[in-house]
């Protein structure tokens, strides 16, 4: 029998005791660790999701992986590359890549109801992944491309369209400064909304075979090819495995392939979303630190209380070690009612966010119109085996007060 845990166990269930100064204090402690455990939990929630959301539209727009003409530059008008490649097949055998997919684009400008807007036109294929697209459309439809015809659809973003006040179904001009110079009419099939303003004013979609008629390409032309993959943490990993596939070749034509990933093309909007670790880990330490001062100020007051209990029980023989354990232990039963009461009360706010979108934010500013609610259970789990370790590591230092305590002093002490 344990007669440390059982001796800390009764006298947490002690009621008589619930008139005692401690509970008062325990409480604010119990509570300090609760509401650091929930302001943690919800950060987390919070930041993984952003984070997540951001991610998936810039990929969304760009694809993981890119693999287009060695001189190309960083604008849109790009060289072209021959879409039958030989290294294709092993493309796709790759773990881990779960679609290839080809594309080509072209900047130009749209002229609507005396409006003037520049845009890229991304060219797409019969092959191109339209998930993220349909997820996204707030009007109209998704226009179909086959081999046989070619579509005068285009989809066009509800910014794009605002500003040019057109709607579902208008027709548009679009101008390509090129030599000659040269024009396309289109019909909007759809309007799509991500959030993200600055990739919504910047893309449109129309079948790719319209840039290759401007562009004096052939059939087999394209601007590239994207890859989509499914563990964004294997991002660094998949891009070396493409570049050893396809990334060594020159074709007939003497050109050179280009492997960049998503990271690479657009490296600012991911340094930016990086710095939200640092805020998390600030917040984290913060939180622990807060939860292990209030559990030192509850111990204190606990020892003080049980003065004289220390000094029977080393008047009987036990030892500095044991009587610590006691301790301790009531630390731990704490420390459990704190966690416990933090992931009710954290999780409840996720839960609510998640389900009733109640906290709104600037889609301009922040690319979402909500605040997004990830559910990372291990993270979560994390947490709390993070807050119980941290915050009993650092009762052992105060414990040892109880080494100093006089057992012929503390029993007569009132």
């Amino acid at each position: 029998m344990n007669t440390e845990y059982f001796i800390a166990r009764r006298l947490i269930s002690d009621k008589e005791s619930s008139r005692q100064l401690s509970r008062s204090i325990v409480k604010i402690a119990v509570f300090g660790i609760s509401l650091g455990l929930a302001v943690m939990i919800v950060t987390i929630a919070v930041v993984t999701a952003f984070k997540q959301e951001i991610r998936n539209k810039v990929i969304g727009f760009g694809a993981a992986i890119q693999i287009v003409n060695f001189d190309s530059n960083i604008s849109y008008e790009t060289q072209p590359v021959n879409k039958n490649q030989k290294f294709l097949p092993k493309l796709a055998r790759i773990p881990g890549i779960t679609h290839v997919q080809q594309f080509a684009t072209k900047p130009g400008i749209i002229k609507a109801n005396s409006e003037i807007q520049g845009i890229v036109l991304k060219g797409v294929a019969p092959d191109f992944d339209w998930s993220f697209f349909a997820s996204n459309l707030k009007e109209g439809k998704i226009f179909s491309v086959n081999d046989s015809t070619t579509s005068t659809s285009i989809l066009l973003s509800v910014k794009t369209a605002s500003l040019l006040h057109l709607k579902t179904g208008d027709d548009l001009i679009m101008y390509f400064v090129q030599d000659p110079p040269r024009m396309r009419k289109f019909r909007i099939s759809g309007l799509f909304e991500t959030g993200l303003e600055e990739f919504d004013k910047t893309f449109a979609l129309a079948d790719i075979r319209q840039i290759q008629r401007l562009n004096n390409w052939g059939q087999d032309s394209i601007s590239g090819f994207e890859i989509f993959i499914n563990d964004f943490d294997r991002l660094d990993d998949l891009t070396y495995q493409v570049k050893n596939v396809a990334g060594y070749q020159i074709d007939k034509n003497g050109e050179s392939l280009r492997i960049e990933n998503i990271y690479q093309k657009y490296p600012q909007i991911f340094d930016w979303l990086n710095l939200f670790n640092m805020n998390v880990t600030i917040i984290i330490v913060l939180m622990l630190a807060v939860a292990g001062i209030n559990m030192i100020s509850g111990l204190l007051v606990l020892i003080l209380e049980r003065t004289n209990m220390i000094g029977i029980l080393k008047a009987l023989g036990t030892s500095n070690v044991n009587v610590r354990k006691i301790f301790l232990y009531m630390s731990g039963f704490l420390v459990l009612r704190g966690l416990l009461w933090g992931n009710l009360i954290g999780l409840a706010i996720c839960f609510v966010q998640y389900y009733f979108h109640i906290l709104k934010l600037d889609p301009s500013a922040y690319f979402l119109s909500t605040v997004p609610i990830n559910f990372e259970w291990f993270y979560f789990l994390l947490l709390n085996i993070g807050t119980m370790l941290t915050v009993l590591v650092i009762l052992l230092l105060p414990s040892y007060i109880i080494a100093k305590i006089s057992p012929e002093k503390t029993i007569r002490f009132n």
